[in-house]
């Protein structure tokens, strides 16, 4: 399905709107209208072995609690705070500013979480279609102006999807025609950009849903995202398949990992270690998987406490 445009409507945008200029000091990121060349990841040693350092998801406001650990050895960042509706379908120009200025002096691997609100991918109206393509779009436009490599969309499939495929024989056609149908556009901008679009586990109860439908559409800028928390509530309240086997699943295509723990109620966000999942061969097989995507740490409080905490996930990494 993939074919590429000679149109580059994300640069457009910048050009008509100084607020989307790249900062002048970011590092450059391969575009070349396909897919993103990611920045080195950072490794430490261990052990004999060379291990990924994790980074931080984060809002504009955590900086000046992360930004020595984050800088000082160009961990990889993930931007969160132009998620809301209220902001991404607002005017974004000031915070952006304020993201270009914060990110001057990192030059590790970055990306930006996308909206996703209201925002399913399989939404068969044309009309609802078009709004989500809109969204996708300006997040697209802000991403390649802080250089970033990636951006998180939220898988569209549930459990009650995975129970009715028998039931309506039609159902998984459908839903992946229309994700299809959406993302075709929005991947030939993301292409433009040079960003990877990377379809998150939310509500996932099977690995194989996104690993077909990213076979499916068939874009180098499509691939996958594994959060440990969703895989983990999926597995505790509908028998999904456990996390290492979401990771397994997903293999060369894995791109972008988030770690957080559950307590296997609910999305918890909690950080790794207080919650009920066994980070020690969660670990292990990140070491060892063949992709080596980047490891963010995705929490929802005591962001002063994530550097102790990827020092902890590190050491698992390197077999301590």
């Amino acid at each position: 399905m993939h074919q590429t445009k000679p149109a580059a409507p994300a640069a457009r945008a910048q050009r008509s709107n100084p607020a989307l200029r790249p900062a002048t000091d970011s590092p450059a990121v391969t575009t070349a209208g396909t897919c993103a060349t990611f920045r080195p990841i950072p490794r430490k040693k261990g052990h004999g072995v060379t291990v990924p350092l994790i980074g931080a998801a984060m809002l504009l406001h955590n900086m000046d609690i992360l930004r020595d650990w984050l800088f000082d050895k160009d961990r990889p960042l993930e931007i969160q705070d132009f998620i809301p509706p209220g902001i991404i379908a607002g005017d974004t120009s000031a915070l952006l500013r304020q993201w270009q200025v914060a990110l001057q002096g990192h030059h590790g691997p970055r990306g930006i979480h996308g909206p996703f609100f209201g925002l399913d991918i399989t939404n068969p109206d044309t009309e609802i279609r078009t709004i989500i393509q809109a969204r996708m779009y300006k997040a697209l436009d802000i991403a390649s102006a802080l250089h970033a490599e990636w951006m998180v969309l939220h898988s569209p499939f549930t459990f009650w999807h995975s129970l009715n495929y028998t039931n309506y024989p039609l159902l998984r056609k459908t839903l992946f025609q229309a994700a299809a149908d959406c993302l075709g556009p929005v991947l030939e901008r993301a292409a433009d950009a040079g960003v990877t679009l990377v379809l998150e586990n939310i509500d996932d109860t099977s690995p194989a849903d996104r690993s077909d439908l990213i076979a499916k559409i068939n874009h180098p800028n499509l691939k996958l995202s594994v959060d440990t928390g969703h895989a983990d509530l999926a597995h505790a309240k509908y028998g999904a398949p456990p996390v290492i086997d979401f990771l397994q699943h997903a293999g060369t295509n894995l791109a972008h990992v988030h770690l957080q723990d559950i307590d296997g109620h609910a999305d918890r966000h909690w950080h790794p270690g207080h919650g009920r999942i066994n980070w020690k061969p969660l670990m292990t097989a990140l070491a060892k998987h063949p992709a080596q995507p980047p490891l963010l740490l995705e929490v929802r409080n005591n962001h002063n406490r994530i550097p102790k905490t990827a020092a902890i996930l590190e050491n698992l990494l390197t077999g301590n």
